[in-house]
């Protein structure tokens, strides 16, 4: 095991701008902050890392007004011990699945009496369990690369991960969360300048701290990025790490022939062209947040679920939403709408492989499949809550099972090099009807993430999306009572028809209700 030095440098102080409400919407019913850590050092980078806020500035409404936010450094985290020498790790076949996006995640931590958060404190225990626990999640302080064929790898060299610490010149209570593209994108979470991972602490002027990362999507799914926060914050406490992570991708090769079944050409395509740019989309997406009670959640699952067969909350709502959208939906041109799911596959390559298993379950990476069912909206309507149910469950049920997920990496091994995505990413025109994908962020470990201060009294991923295509992420509630958070990626329209036809299922997230 080796341990790196890095070399000192001066870091300016950046000042930009958040946004927050003038009134929290009311919901319906020391020591130095640059320690001489051997393994810590800091640096200073052309791009900036907390995004473009003169953007910012030119879209806020009346609603909301600016406070600034000050960048008072930026650091590059080692990892504290790693191997001797360099080497590559190459991504699975389900990894390549990924294009290049980040997906980011936040933890906000009222200040609390009896423990000591003073900025110095949250500031250095952060970069301390980070360098500490980045030695046995080597690869997230390395970079990517591309190999000879034009593909992602990730060379594990220990060069870092920027650190960046900010102040916010806002009371939590008065974070705009409601519309989180205003008050966190590129803010609140950083932006990924170099390797894998960023992280970013940022001191509120209440005292309040929130503490951010952003992961590099094509090495970490939402499963892997809850192992690492939850090892992290361990390491924070002095605890043992109860289990390590798997770094082998060999266990997701393809086999021998390659076969799949024909149904996954529908389901995913060869990406021919790059990405169309957000600002290239007729309907721009906007992101909303919504708090859910837990009695709503409860009420859908009953209308989705029937005597003989009860529906998963998560599955039930999906359902809720497709429905819910086909009901309001008036464009004669939406005729036909689609709806997605993101799914784990690893306790279905377990159940079959339980020699395995341990390796599944602690896997690092991707293990993702994303399947789609397609009705007419007319069907839509006149379907009962619990027959959209069915109709969910009828194309999710195809993928769950380790047939899928073996004859998906097939898939991919046949179509390499070629970067291949989910076919539901890239959307439809807008006359071939829309499409919205859903997943479950169940795995935030909201009541896992204490640091020594105890846990966060809000904590949320945040996906900054740039496709056409509808995205919406549910999460628990830090409240403990089984309320949900969910974020949403829709456009104008569909919005209006959400609040409109649901206002009391979907409350406008104010941070005051939560805390």
């Amino acid at each position: 095991m080796s341990h790196r030095r890095c070399v000192h440098q001066t870091s300016s102080v950046e000042p930009h701008h958040i946004c927050r409400h003038p009134q929290p919407p009311t919901p319906p019913q020391p020591r130095s902050i640059f320690s001489s850590y051997g393994h810590i050092s800091r640096n200073t980078y052309s791009r900036n890392a907390i995004g473009s806020y003169s953007l910012l500035q030119s879209t806020l409404n009346s609603k909301h007004y600016s406070s600034q936010v000050t960048v008072k450094g930026r650091e590059v985290i080692s990892a504290a011990a790693t191997a001797a020498y360099e080497h590559w790790l190459t991504m699975s076949n389900l990894d390549l699945l990924l294009p290049p996006i980040e997906a980011g995640v936040f933890f906000c931590y009222k200040k609390k009496k009896n423990a000591n958060m003073s900025p110095e404190t949250v500031v250095d225990t952060i970069k301390k369990s980070l360098a500490g626990v980045l030695s046995t999640y080597y690869p997230l302080a390395g970079e990517i690369v591309q190999n000879s064929q034009g593909e992602p790898e990730v060379v594990c060299n220990n060069s870092g991960v920027e650190f960046v610490h900010a102040h916010a010149d806002v009371e939590l209570k008065d974070l705009d969360f409601y519309h989180p593209d205003h008050s966190v994108s590129g803010k609140l979470v950083p932006q990924i300048n170099r390797g894998l991972l960023s992280v970013q602490v940022t001191e509120l002027k209440c005292g309040s701290m929130i503490i951010s990362c952003a992961f590099n999507h094509q090495l970490s799914d939402a499963y892997s990025m809850s192992m690492f926060l939850v090892a992290w914050a361990k390491h924070a406490r002095l605890e043992k790490m109860s289990n390590l992570p798997s770094f082998r991708p060999s266990i997701l090769n393809p086999r021998h022939p390659p076969h799949y079944e024909t149904s996954l050409d529908n389901l995913y395509v060869p990406m021919i062209t790059s990405l169309p740019p957000p600002s290239s989309f007729e309907e721009p997406l906007g992101s909303r947040m919504y708090h859910i009670r837990a009695e709503s959640i409860e009420r859908i699952q009953s209308e989705a679920s029937t005597k003989e067969t009860k529906r998963s909350k998560f599955l039930s709502f999906t359902a809720y939403v497709w429905k819910l959208l086909a009901d309001g939906g008036n464009d004669v041109g939406s005729s036909i709408s689609r709806m997605g799911i993101v799914v784990n596959g690893r306790r279905f390559l377990t159940e079959v492989n339980e020699k395995s298993s341990s390796s599944f379950e602690n896997h690092y990476g991707n293990v993702l499949s994303v399947p789609y069912g397609v009705a007419a909206n007319s069907d839509l309507k006149a379907m009962a809550l619990h027959e959209v149910a069915n109709r969910v469950h009828g194309f999710v049920s195809e993928t769950t099972n380790e047939e899928h997920f073996r004859g998906l990496i097939d898939w991919i091994e046949l179509h390499r090099p070629a970067q291949a995505v989910p076919r539901i990413y890239f959307g439809h025109e807008k006359s071939e009807g829309r499409d919205v994908v859903i997943t479950s962020g169940s795995s935030l470990p909201i009541n896992d993430m204490d640091f020594g201060w105890g846990k966060p009294e809000f904590g949320s991923y945040h996906v900054p999306w740039s496709s056409r295509t509808g995205y919406i992420i549910t999460m628990p509630s830090a409240t403990g009572n089984e309320d949900w958070v969910v974020c949403m990626h829709l456009n104008d329209k569909e919005f209006d028809v959400i609040e409109r036809m649901a206002p009391n299922v979907f409350i406008p997230l104010s941070i005051s209700s939560l805390v």
